[in-house]
């Protein structure tokens, strides 16, 4: 059994009732059979020029993200021996190539030093970042933690990532203190390992978890306080985690594991920024490399 977030369920959810709306609007079709090639060629159409009210397009990546839960959609009609058009003949529009964003040796340690200690909030924050870059986690897998599933003896703990798939991960030794030194902060005995400073004692810990808008802020602030030249967020300290052990000379199957990737083709993307090798190679041969 597949199992998936509630924000993959709601954004799934979205994307049919687009599709529904503009269907019914544009080619209204009375059964599920009638939805053929053509009418979804015509709707891939659609998705590439639409514009909401401020004018603004939809990105490649997102047209995909609607072509996929379409194709999901045709897949359960298929297994329910509905004749309709068959998933696999629906391609996805390949998305704009991104490049990774990282932050070097130098950046990482303006980041991280940039909380005020001596403050409850500046210690939390601090125990973020480092959890953050020691991990590789998401940030929605960051929020769901809780006290007692860190283990500060082995420095290590279990999460449950996309698509339901467990893994562990592990603190390093300055993420293991500075997680250890803000629970002592903590007079409390909630059961989320991250909160909000609350004006009022809460008894259900659950309404004072951090979300992940609230770690995506966080990052922020201390990007603009380490005056760093990118915008950085969660997914950047993931970023950098990954590069900064490939880099090191880590296999590509390991850190597949660490990060939680389904595949190791999505790891690859790594792989350029890191390979030491290519540098190396580029430094030898290159005709203007020595000046």
């Amino acid at each position: 059994m597949v199992v998936v977030s509630p924000l993959t369920v709601r954004n799934y959810h979205h994307y049919l009732l687009r599709f529904l709306s503009w269907s019914k609007e544009n080619f209204p079709v009375k059964k599920v059979e009638e939805i053929d090639s053509e009418l979804i060629r015509k709707y891939r159409l659609y998705l590439s020029r639409f514009a909401d009210d401020k004018g603004l397009t939809l990105q490649r990546v997102t047209q995909g993200y609607h072509i996929i839960a379409l194709r999901g959609f045709l897949r359960f009609l298929r297994r329910k021996n509905l004749k309709v058009v068959s998933a696999e003949e629906v391609d996805i529009p390949k998305g704009e190539s991104k490049s990774v964003q990282f932050l070097g040796a130098e950046q990482l340690e303006r980041l991280l030093s940039s909380p005020t200690l001596s403050s409850k909030t500046g210690l939390k924050d601090k125990a973020i970042l480092e959890t953050l870059f020691s991990t590789g986690l998401r940030v929605s897998e960051l929020v769901k933690l809780n006290c007692d599933q860190i283990n500060f003896k082995t420095k290590e703990f279990g999460v449950v990532g996309k698509g339901g798939r467990p893994r562990v991960v592990f603190l390093s030794e300055s993420a293991s203190k500075w997680l250890g030194r803000y629970l002592k902060s903590r007079r409390d005995k909630l059961r989320p390992l991250f909160i909000r400073q609350a004006g009022k004692k809460e008894v259900d810990g659950e309404k004072l978890r951090l979300s992940a808008r609230s770690v995506q802020r966080i990052v922020k602030k201390y990007v603009k306080k380490a005056r760093l030249p990118v915008e950085a967020t969660p997914h950047t300290l993931r970023h950098s985690f990954a590069t900064d052990l490939l880099s090191a000379g880590a296999d590509l199957r390991s850190v597949q594991e660490l990060l939680g990737h389904k595949n190791v083709s999505t790891t690859q993307i790594y792989t350029h920024v890191t390979n030491p090798q290519l540098k190396k190679v580029h430094e030898k041969f290159h005709r203007r490399a020595k000046g």
